[in-house]
Parts: structure tokens; sequence; C-alpha cells
């Protein structure tokens, strides 16, 4: 503390009042205690920051380290010792940190400094509010485990990355992605090109055959626009046999890596090359007009044919992979289910009718067929799908069923033309329209009541109750309900 270098010059004409309000204003909370530690006066900076402490109009006339909380009284009894063996009248400079009980909330931290007043051992304490620093101390802290934290989880990713990477069976390179230098190769890969002791550093085009390299480049090429491609086949030197090669692009801040997995192409298993009629029939289904699409079980795209393409306006059948077929199908979360219900039930689907959307939102009437395939012990759906939108009715409606009879109901409504009302009129046509469609709908989904229900937007339970209403319940639904 550096203090004044000619206060009684300036200060002479100070009063005790001044000299008061001066205490006050220089401190957030100023006390004045005797020789004996007893408080006898206190001062606040503002009203609002006195009652923040718990019983502060107490506090006059009680021995200071009775006001703090139980940790602080040896902290004052401490400066209150210090302040006794002090012969002049310097200020102590060492501030104790002393925490009073707060009326709401956490205890408030004061920051005291004391100076002795003239020769009857009274003494100023200055308290300065340390609830702001105190704050700012937890935030530094919170961050600094936060940091702990995320540096501890960053570390045990990158063990298990060290592990994985090390204990591979296939060869992996991690591969610059300006430069196309090997940053990093794991034992695999060393051995695979003869325990290079140099192997990083190397830039791998210079590893892989002259006639080669064209189908390397452009794998990383795709791979940096697209961020996925299919897995070439490359050759390297001083190996005679193909290599299959699968890149991933990795981004680490601003810069881009590569990381490329090295395979041994599999000798062709004679077991397993499909016959000439199967090939052209791949190859059939491929070029043909109506889209065929095979799924898994979950609905997943897993291979579509350029009809299909066309039909949904997609560019690739990559765009196609990996989606789900409800998302082009006219009535989400019903079709799909309707369909896949009746494949794990009966096997196939004949001639289903509903829309398809493209990406554009144009409908078309379409027909689907579908059959089940188990592909190693796991089911897989092929849906072929038909567009109809523009069928005309000579091509597919034999002429005796081009004209559909007229319900007897809707007769007996044209006749009542003229003698009742047309609200009852009206009632009337809405009860068969309600009634031929969910005829309608239970034909569709095979008379599963559940689907049907979900297809016409009603709850089963709305749908029980219109089926009895119209006679459309058998006798052993009728017991159930």
């Amino acid at each position: 503390m550096k203090a004044f270098k000619s206060p009684a010059k300036w200060l002479a004409d100070v009063d005790a009042d001044a000299a008061g309000m001066l205490i006050a204003a220089a401190a957030d909370i100023a006390l004045i205690v005797d020789r004996k530690g007893i408080v006898r006066d206190v001062a606040f900076q503002s009203a609002s920051f006195a009652n923040e402490f718990d019983q502060s109009e107490t506090w006059i006339g009680r021995p200071w380290a009775d006001t703090v909380t139980v940790e602080s009284r040896t902290k004052v009894t401490e400066m209150l010792h210090d302040m006794a063996g002090k012969a002049d009248d310097r200020p102590n400079p060492l501030g104790r940190h002393v925490n009073y009980p707060a009326r709401e909330g956490k205890d408030v931290p004061i920051l005291f400094s004391t100076i002795p007043v003239g020769h009857s051992g009274r003494a100023i304490a200055f308290g300065r509010d340390l609830r702001a620093l105190a704050s700012l101390q937890q935030r530094l802290v919170d961050v600094q485990q936060s940091l702990e934290r995320d540096y501890s989880r960053l570390r045990h990713v990158e063990t298990r990355y060290r592990i994985l990477f090390q204990m591979s069976a296939e060869p992996v390179l991690v591969l610059d992605g300006q430069s196309q230098k090997i940053v990093e190769a794991n034992p695999a890969a060393q051995r695979l090109f003869g325990d290079r002791d140099k192997l990083a550093g190397l830039a791998f085009a210079g590893l892989v055959e002259p006639e080669s390299r064209g189908a390397l480049e452009q794998l990383l090429g795709s791979i940096r626009a697209a961020g996925r491609m299919d897995d070439v086949r490359i050759r390297l030197t001083d190996h005679d046999s193909e290599m299959r090669i699968s890149a991933f692009l990795l981004r680490q801040g601003e810069g881009q890596n590569y990381l490329l997995r090295l395979s041994p192409v599999s000798p062709v298993d004679p077991h397993n090359l499909l016959s000439d009629s199967k090939a052209k029939l791949l190859k059939l289904i491929e070029s043909a007009p109506d889209g065929f699409v095979v799924t898994g079980n979950d609905g997943r795209l897993l291979a579509a044919n350029a009809a299909f393409l066309d039909m949904t306006q997609l560019g690739s059948e990559e765009q196609a992979h990996g989606q789900t077929l409800d998302r082009w199908l006219g009535r989400p979360g019903v079709d799909l289910n309707v369909l896949s219900a009746n494949l794990r039930q009966h096997g196939s689907v004949r001639l289903y009718p509903t829309f398809l959307r493209d990406e554009f939102g144009t409908q078309t009437e379409v027909e689907i067929s579908a059959v089940t395939v188990m592909n190693g012990g796991k089911p897989c759906f092929g849906f072929a799908i038909r567009n109809i939108g523009r069928r005309t009715a000579p091509e597919f409606i034999p002429p005796a069923t081009t004209t559909r009879a007229v319900p007897r109901s809707l007769e007996q409504i044209s006749e009542l033309i003229g003698r009742v009302s047309l609200k009852e009129i009206v009632r009337e046509a809405t009860e068969v329209i309600e009634r031929l469609s969910i005829e309608a709908a239970l034909k569709i989904t095979g008379d599963n009541r559940a689907s049907a229900a979900e297809m016409l937007g009603l709850s089963r339970q709305s749908l029980y109750v219109k089926l009895r209403r119209y006679g459309m319940m058998d006798a052993e639904a009728l017991g159930v309900a």
C-alpha cells in the first residue's frame, strides 16, 4: 500500500463525519473494532448490500469473531492478534478472506484489511466483496474440469483408435489429402510392402503400378467430391495379385486425410458364378421398363433398377441406397406397413394399387407386386412397380367389366329424389360411400382391420362400430368384441 505524501497538509480539516463518509465510500463494508475485538460500528457502501447479510443489524456490541462463519473465526482472531501487536498505525498488508452468513443462498466472501486508529487500540477493518471474483474462479474451475474431461475422453478415443489400427489384420494407410503421401501405416501394411522402415512419407502412387494409378486418382477424386465411392481394384508394385482398395475421407480441422483399406481380391469361386440364364435375367430386370427395387427387412433400399430411378427422378442409385421405400410411396406409414405385413405372412403380394411420389412431388398411379426372398438367413423384399397412370380401359379391363353396376342402395337413393329432403339423401349417400370405402380398405389390406383403420384414418374401435352398423362383422368377431 502506498499512502499520501502529505496527508496532514491536505486532510487536516477533515472532521469525524467526513472521515466516516470517506471510509464508507472506500470499502464495500467497514467495521470499527476495539482492542477486545468488539464491533463498535458498521458501515456499508449500499443498503442493498447490507440486506444480504444475515442479522447484520445485531453486529454492534458483539465480538467480531461471532458474526462470521465458523471456519472464518480463526482468521478474525489472527487479524486481531496481529493488530494488537503493531506499534504503529500502518495498515496490515495481509488481507484475509472471511465468510459471512447470508440471508439467502451461499455465504458472502469478504476480503478484510485492518488499520489501527490512534493509540486506544481501536482499528478499522476495510472489506471488499469477493463474490464476483469467486464466481469467476468457480467458472474457471468448471471450465478447467470440463477441459480435463474432454481431454481424457479424447485420449481414450485415440487409444482405442491406435489399438484397432495396430491390431487390424487388413493393411490400413492414412494419406495426406494434399500431397497423397503416407502419414501412417499399420503393421499389416508394413508387412504387405515388405517391412519398409520408411513407409511414412512415401507417395502412395509410387507403390502402385502405372496402369492402376488412373483408377486410384478417380477413387480419391470421387471421395473428395461426393464423400463415397465403390471399391476399385489396383495392382501394387512387386505384387502379382490384385488388391481391392476402399477409401474414406477424414477431416481434421481445415485439412483432409484419406483412410485407405487394402484387401486381396479373393479367387473366384465357380460355385458362386451365375449361370447364363440367371445373368440374363438380372440384366433383363435392370433394363426392364417397370421399376424394381430390393429392400431389407426394415424397408431400406439395397438395390434399384434404372426404371425406378426414372420414376422417382433420382440421379443415381447411390442416392436411393439406405433410404426407406416409404419415402416415395403415396401413403407414408400405411402402404409399406401393409405390404411388409402381407409379405411376412404370405410371402408375396400381387397388384397392390397405390401411387408413387417422385423427388419433385409428382404422383403417379402404380401397381406393386412383391415377394420375399432369403439372403444369408435374413429376409429381403423384392418390389416390382408398374406405372398404370396412362393405362386405358380397353387395354386391361374386359369389355364386360368396364362399367361397374351401381349398388342397390345408390339406386334407392336416386328414387328418393323429390320424395324426401336433400339432407336425408346426403346422409344416405354418405353411408353408402362409407361402406364402400371400408370394403375397399379391407380388400386392399387382406382383411387386416388394424391396417384398414390406419389407412382410413380411424381408430380400431371406430372401425368396429362402423362394421357392426353395416352388418360386416362376422359372428366370431362380434363375440370377441
